[in-house]
């Protein structure tokens, strides 16, 4: 590691810039949202509105003054126009040992200015030595996603409440405790959510639970992990998975999904198959609940959405039941992940204005026992999910209920992920699709008109290219 990365304290503590262009602009604005004290060294040809800019906010000194800045100066930011007055600030710099950074000079840093991002009392920095400053950039815009505007509220709570906590907790760990509690559960959800009173009333719960030793602080959240591609992941999905203590996972979440679970949680298998539920649903609840009330963060991780065909509301209902703290994040559905990937519109005004999502497959495993004319009326398209098994006597509910035996559909299976596959035919066709691909899911059956658009599109591309 070439860089050592470390954090100056600004409060009474002076900078000194140099230059009066558009790069020592830039380098004050930086500073101006810090408490440090900024002289800008300057000579006569100072870059118009520069110094109306940072009125009230920084001192602008001759090249006379430069010693006596620099002698009391943490470091100093050299970004100057001329090269000879380059050179000249430099030297000074080196006589005061006052370190530096020269703009667009790597090889005369001292240290280099990372791209920067911050949130209240939060402040993250990503540097690459001078080598690479944009893909510097690109990870600090991937940080500005994942760390929402509400965090630097919430730290500056946490700043206000740490008396009350040193003053009430005399043990470390407990503290520590108390912290981990309080800014991965409901004051941070709260705070988060822009409830800073709710916020400040959490905390001051959770304080007088831990003043007690009665705290309980685990949860679970019903979190949606989306199709399978990890970037469809939502921010507020892959921060609850960070957070976990234990993660109880279904089959249909992809394994880079799973890479995201911290190492030091507990990952726990619960997914079923066809024919095959290995772990029943009520022993899911009741694992959830022994976690959740041994005080653990527990996130149920689901595939798609949990609220969509994946029985998200029957354990919301057992873990309200048993008393613990809940929330969903939902996900992107399978199916408007694989109707993405597939570039198949599951509306459009030309061939669909009605949109249905059902499932082919019951609670006893059967055929569920659907209203087959309602799906047969034309122009709407049909969603079936866990429809695979069932996919013969679909096809002929729907044609017997007087859907048009061509009427396009596609099958997905594995859909945003790099496995993939779609087939694409007619409601008659469907089983042999099925059975002439190998797919044995998860996968959806797409049927309707819309259906027929990503091969038509496919086709006059094709003859564009041939003409």
């Amino acid at each position: 590691m070439r860089l050592f990365p470390a954090f100056f304290y600004t409060d009474n503590a002076h900078v000194t810039v140099f230059g009066g262009g558009e790069e020592a602009r830039r380098k004050v604005r930086l500073l101006a949202k810090t408490t440090a004290k900024i002289t800008v060294i300057v000579d006569s040809d100072i870059e118009p509105g520069f110094a109306e800019e940072f009125v009230g906010r920084i001192v602008l000194a001759p090249r006379e003054m430069a010693g006596q800045a620099l002698d009391r100066s943490v470091f100093t930011i050299i970004a100057c126009r001329l090269a000879k007055n380059t050179d000249q600030s430099v030297e000074w710099a080196r006589e005061y040992g006052v370190p530096m950074n020269v703009v667009d000079r790597p090889e005369l840093c001292d240290f280099t200015v990372p791209s920067m991002l911050q949130r209240g009392e939060l402040v993250a920095a990503v540097g690459s030595g001078g080598a690479a400053p944009v893909l510097a950039k690109r990870v600090r815009t991937s940080l500005e996603a994942l760390m929402p505007q509400a965090m630097g509220p919430l730290s500056e709570l946490a700043r206000a409440f740490r008396p009350h906590v040193s003053a009430a907790l005399n043990d470390g760990m407990v503290r520590r405790q108390f912290w981990e509690a309080a800014l991965n559960g409901r004051a941070a959800e709260l705070a988060l959510a822009g409830d800073l009173d709710g916020a400040q009333g959490a905390l001051n719960d959770l304080l007088g639970q831990f003043s007690a030793g009665t705290r309980q602080f685990g949860r679970v959240d019903i979190v949606g992990a989306g199709p399978g591609d990890p970037e469809l992941l939502t921010l507020k999905a892959f921060r609850k998975i960070q957070n976990a203590d234990v993660v109880f996972h279904d089959r249909l979440v992809s394994n880079e999904i799973l890479d995201l679970v911290r190492r030091d949680a507990e990952r726990v298998p619960v997914g079923k198959a066809k024919a095959d539920h290995s772990v029943p649903q009520n022993q899911i609840h009741t694992l959830m609940i022994a976690a959740a009330h041994a005080g653990k963060r527990v996130v149920r991780l689901k595939g798609g959405d949990p609220f969509i065909f994946g029985r998200g509301g029957e354990e919301l209902q057992a873990l309200m039941a048993a008393g613990v703290e809940t929330s969903i994040v939902p996900g992107i559905s399978a199916a408007l992940g694989c109707a993405a990937s597939a570039r198949l519109p599951l509306t459009h005004r030309d061939h669909a204005q009605t949109l249905t999502f059902v499932t082919g497959h019951a609670k006893t495993g059967a055929l569920p026992d659907l209203d087959w004319p309602s799906l047969a009326r034309p122009a709407q398209t049909v969603v079936v999910f866990m429809g695979v098994g069932t996919a013969t006597a679909i096809s002929q509910e729907l044609i017997a209920a007087g859907r048009a035996a061509d009427t396009p559909v596609g099958v997905v299976e594995n859909g945003t992920r790099p496995e993939e596959i779609r087939v694409y035919g007619t409601l008659a066709e469907l089983p042999e699709l099925i059975q002439t691909a190998g797919i044995v899911g998860p996968a959806l059956l797409i049927i309707g008109e819309v259906s027929a658009i990503p091969q038509a599109v496919q086709a006059s591309l094709a003859m564009e290219a041939a003409a």
